[in-house]
């Protein structure tokens, strides 16, 4: 595969702007550490938001789709699908939360909620399991889409390829800090919708295609289109539906969608403006999420079982490449004319650059807030600070990078992330509601969730994947609970003293309510009013679900299917407005 020059000049072009952001925001992102991981806490809603969305628009995301969509059709994308409840509810419940913490980091939280050693055992340790072996798990994947992209269109053995792409990113990443990862970030999201789109529609009119209505007619294609799993099939509607809607989006752990918010997600909302600007950053994250970017990605998919039925079928043609399902994406794109090529291209570097940069910056904030200024060498100064997550940068990208040589699958990676953090979800959602949560609550979880996952992975068990999940989850959620109620609850004065700063609303405080009047603690009142919350939630959820599948009634051609649930979708987002209204 070879790129006219037209492919370079705009590829090059990309480059250049992204570093000269970088450069630009280099010395206002040095000033300090909030400004570094921060920027500065003065963000607006729209531009956070896209950066949410340019996160998560990884460049392994198409690759885990078309993988998705060959092995089991558009239903299969439910495992990812669900966790849209987690988004909406972190969008009315928990954006306001966070940004009233006033927590530099979400690991910051713990000291915040928690008291006694444990608490502070629990920010280092998860500072480093989650800023450096999580994280890294998580860009390794990403790399890995490197890999297989770049092997396919320039033939580039395993190590060039993650050399060359990261290079760039490490650059602007380590001196322009949070804000220049946000700035590119608005870019790269423009330019990656921009070569979907326009890549979805030149390969669905190429002669081997022959249209949208040939293409969802094929033989290979025909049985893929369900937006539900086949009823019939027990296993498969137990797999990609009912356990994800059931189980898996409250219970599992996982980057981009924790329950409760968290991660990048968390660094994003205590980066914005003011609550308002918090809560309508998630929103519009988790619109753009779902309902807008999906579907170029399922279209290049199904357009791939034409050309390549078989994964035998990519094999022939690229036999230098690391074979998967997955190779389906990166294999129709070889079909792109000059000049589109290198835009697409150019939309995939950038996919891979937002992604890998917001970790590689949020990592950095873990390493050098929550590690080493708070355990190592506190009174370190803010120059010190910025200096270490510039050179934390570094490290994370390398280790990152090595650890993809051996990795050979998104969606097995996507798994494997899935089986360590199932279990632990529920914690982060109550954490905030129920005052007997404790940092030995948390530990627990997190311990027995790992153990359990090791445990089913190499042990010889009889087990389905969705059966270890049940009880990687069931069993982690009876461990912490039990130890929550047999150890001693947090302190009353670090109870009052969170539940003073953020004002959660629950019953589950109302115990500790009369503790603290026999004590006389005075407790603020909260003014959130969960019922209208909780409706919010579940009608932004009826919003982004109807304008998903209303989009694919209008590619099917159902005009009928389309208009019904446009039509629910405006009354929800109607509703949803004249509710978040009411609350002001």
């Amino acid at each position: 595969m070879h790129l006219a020059t037209l492919d370079w000049v705009l590829i090059l072009s990309f480059f250049a702007v992204f570093l000269i952001i970088g450069l630009v925001v280099a010395k206002k992102s040095g000033k300090n550490t909030r400004e570094f991981f921060l920027s500065g806490r003065n963000m607006p809603w729209w531009l956070l938001g896209i950066s949410m969305v340019a996160t998560t628009f990884s460049a392994d995301t198409p690759n885990l789709v078309t993988d998705i969509v060959r092995q089991h059709g558009i239903s299969g994308n439910w495992v990812w699908w669900t966790f849209l409840i987690t988004g909406m509810l972190t969008v009315f419940v928990y954006a306001k939360l966070w940004r009233r913490s006033q927590v530099l980091t979400d690991l910051e939280f713990y000291e915040l909620r928690y008291s006694g050693k444990e608490a502070a055992f629990l920010r280092g340790f998860r500072a480093l399991y989650l800023g450096v072996f999580f994280n890294v798990m998580i860009m390794a994947s990403v790399c890995l889409a490197a890999i297989k992209i770049g092997g396919i269109l320039f033939n580039l053995a395993p190590w060039e390829c993650v050399l060359y792409a990261s290079i760039i990113t490490v650059t602007y990443s380590s001196i322009g800090g949070l804000r220049g990862v946000i700035l590119t970030d608005f870019l790269q999201f423009i330019v990656a919708m921009v070569g979907s789109v326009w890549a979805a529609y030149y390969i669905v009119s190429m002669p081997e295609i022959g249209g949208l209505e040939n293409l969802l007619t094929h033989e290979n294609v025909s049985d893929k289109l369900n937006f539900l799993p086949d009823f019939n099939d027990t296993e498969s509607l137990l797999t990609l539906l009912i356990i994800p809607i059931a189980v898996q989006w409250w219970s599992v752990w996982y980057p981009g969608a924790e329950p409760g918010g968290g991660g990048y997600i968390a660094q994003r909302m205590l980066s914005a403006k003011d609550e308002k600007n918090a809560i309508g950053a998630t929103l519009l994250f988790n619109v753009a999420h779902y309902a807008l970017r999906p579907w170029p990605w399922i279209i290049i998919a199904l357009a791939s079982l034409v050309l390549y039925p078989e994964v035998s079928d990519i094999g022939r043609e690229f036999p230098n490449a690391v074979l998967g399902n997955d190779l389906g994406y990166p294999a129709m794109l070889t079909n792109l004319p000059a000049g589109l090529l290198g835009l697409v291209v150019a939309s995939l570097i950038a996919a891979f650059m937002s992604t890998i940069s917001t970790h590689l910056n949020w990592g950095a904030s873990y390493i050098s807030l929550d590690f080493y200024k708070r355990f190592v060498k506190p009174e370190a100064s803010e120059k010190q600070l910025v200096t270490l997550g510039r050179i934390s940068t570094v490290v994370l990208m390398a280790v990152s990078a090595l650890l993809a040589l051996v990795l050979s699958s998104a969606l097995e990676t996507f798994q494997i992330l899935l089986s360590i953090g199932a279990g632990t979800g529920l914690i982060f959602i109550l954490r905030w509601f129920w005052w007997r949560i404790n940092a030995y609550s948390e530990i627990t979880g997190m311990v027995v969730s790992f153990i359990m996952a090791l445990v089913f992975e190499f042990g010889n068990f009889n087990l389905e994947g969705h059966e270890k999940l049940v009880l990687n989850v069931l069993i982690t959620t009876v461990c912490w609970i039990t130890v929550t109620l047999l150890t001693r609850p947090t302190k009353t004065e670090k109870l009052a003293s969170f539940y003073n700063q953020v004002t959660p609303y629950g019953k589950g405080w109302d115990a500790f309510k009369k503790i603290a009047a026999k004590k006389d603690i005075v407790l603020k009142r909260t003014h959130d009013v969960f019922t209208i919350d909780l409706a919010s939630m579940l009608l932004g959820i009826v919003f982004v679900y109807t304008s998903l599948f209303a989009t694919g009634y209008v590619i099917y051609g159902n005009i009928l299917g389309a208009t019904i649930l446009i039509s629910i979708a405006v009354i929800s987002a109607y509703f949803v407005f004249k509710l978040w209204k009411r609350k002001k």
